[in-house]
């Protein structure tokens, strides 16, 4: 992106929240929401089939208009294998051209045939989402993507730049359980907000003297998610002029799997800030690096859409030498918990050369409702989560942290629930230290 392209003048803005000040926007979900809030867990209809969509521009009728995006499908793209899926929203007299050219605002490159793309195209080159039209879009746009290609519901992604930005802020207030995070550049209210009163992970990034879009106003759209989040309020260190650097800050307390991070830059109205230099350049902006790293901290909850293999296919004749005399375990004993505690058994489901499937059951076997369970184990070594589902982890490998999903951590008495994964490594050794507790 060229900075003539990235930079709109600050009469712009004002007619912009001028225009946009009164609209009204849309309190339905649509299709897509409600579809993804009745099978978070299940991947989409695209799954396991060829798929009809290419790359490049495509139209879609919306709210009675001719619409259009741009979609970019993975290279060697699986049809059985769930996607992340990221929206990208382009700046006033931008277009979706302009965002898929410059990567998706550089995700696109750090992706690695990961992710599935999309950039829509806003009429008149904005976002005024009058009526609700680009929110439809939004759902639209999900609905066909979804309905032919293989998304993972609990990994998508929205960001934009300036009215992007705007525009990415309103899809996280009016689809809080339809997107799993949502990065806002230099964004103002400028779309509007339907709903904004529910928690979703919020990253936000503000140039410290924009002239454009005050950063006060990136300030309002961030403390909404501090508020909605339970995040503790604090006013984050920001850089000063001229010393061409940026500080990104990460807020505590807020609920598991709900963060807001902050980042304030020396600099003006860009998406593509550079420490060090005073001018925007795409390649070198930590932007981008930061943006992934906070998208891909998200754990999927999807399981997957195939089984894997219940016995491998041997690629050699198997050893002529006699197994162990002692077999390994195929379910560590459960944990017994202390009184008033939830307790945790840990079973292998499945496992091929390679990789295994697990699941662990969270029981409450006490006489009380409990509200939230985290459960932590150790993995062996050279055993890693790839997916996990029913659940919200941290880490990966060694010491493993597990807590409760939205819909299953409130257990009554003498109850239960499970969450599962698959990992690499050898399935036929289990974790262990596994131990479950509940506020």
């Amino acid at each position: 992106m060229k900075r003539r392209q990235l930079l709109s003048s600050i009469s712009a803005a004002v007619v912009l929240l001028a225009a946009t000040a009164g609209g009204v926007w849309s309190a339905g979900f649509g299709n897509a929401a409600e579809a993804a809030t009745n099978g978070t867990l299940a991947a989409t209809a695209g799954c396991g089939k060829a798929p009809t969509l290419t790359n490049g521009t495509r139209t879609i009728q919306s709210g009675g208009q001719n619409r259009s995006y741009i979609l970019r499908i993975p290279d060697g793209y699986d049809r059985n294998n769930p996607y992340r899926l990221v929206v990208g929203f382009h700046w006033l007299n931008g277009s979706a051209s302009n965002v898929a050219s410059a990567g998706y605002y550089g995700l696109a490159p750090l992706a690695n045939n990961s992710t599935i793309f999309v950039a829509p195209q806003g009429i008149d080159a904005g976002w005024a989402n009058t009526n609700g039209r680009d929110l439809t879009l939004f759902d639209d746009i999900l609905r066909q993507v979804e309905g032919d290609l293989c998304v993972d519901t609990t990994q998508r992604f929205v960001l934009g730049w300036s009215y992007g930005g705007a525009m990415s802020y309103a899809v996280a207030c009016a689809r809080p359980t339809v997107v799993r995070a949502v990065a806002v550049l230099s964004g103002a209210n400028l779309s509007g907000c339907n709903g904004g009163t529910s928690p979703v992970p919020y990253f936000g990034i503000h140039g410290t003297h924009d002239s454009v879009l005050n950063i006060s106003m990136g300030r309002s759209l961030r403390d909404t998610f501090v508020r909605n989040n339970g995040c503790t309020a604090q006013n984050p260190p920001e850089p000063g002029q001229n010393t061409l650097r940026h500080i990104t800050t990460v807020y505590s307390g807020c609920r598991a799997g709900y963060p807001v991070q902050w980042a304030a830059f020396d600099g003006d109205h860009t998406p593509s800030p550079v420490d060090g230099s005073s001018s925007p350049n795409d390649s070198r902006t930590w932007t981008s690096g930061e943006i992934w790293r906070f998208f891909t901290q998200f754990t999927s909850t999807t399981p997957p859409t195939t089984a894997p293999p219940t016995t491998a296919p041997p690629t050699t004749a198997p050893p002529t030498t006699a197994p162990p005399t002692t077999a390994p375990p195929t379910t560590a004993p459960p944990t017994t918990a202390p009184p008033g505690t939830c307790a945790a058994t840990y079973r292998t489901i499945n496992t091929w050369p390679g990789g295994f499937q697990a699941e662990v059951t969270v029981a409450n076997n006490t006489a009380t409702t409990i509200n939230g369970w985290t459960v932590r184990l150790t993995l062996a070594s050279g055993q890693a989560i790839s997916s996990l589902w029913s659940g919200i982890n941290t880490g990966t490998t060694g010491n493993v942290t597990v807590r409760n999903a939205d819909y299953n951590g409130t257990l009554a008495a003498n109850t239960s629930t499970t969450f599962g994964f698959t990992a690499t490594g050898n399935g036929a050794t289990p974790a262990s230290n596994i131990t479950c507790t509940s506020p």
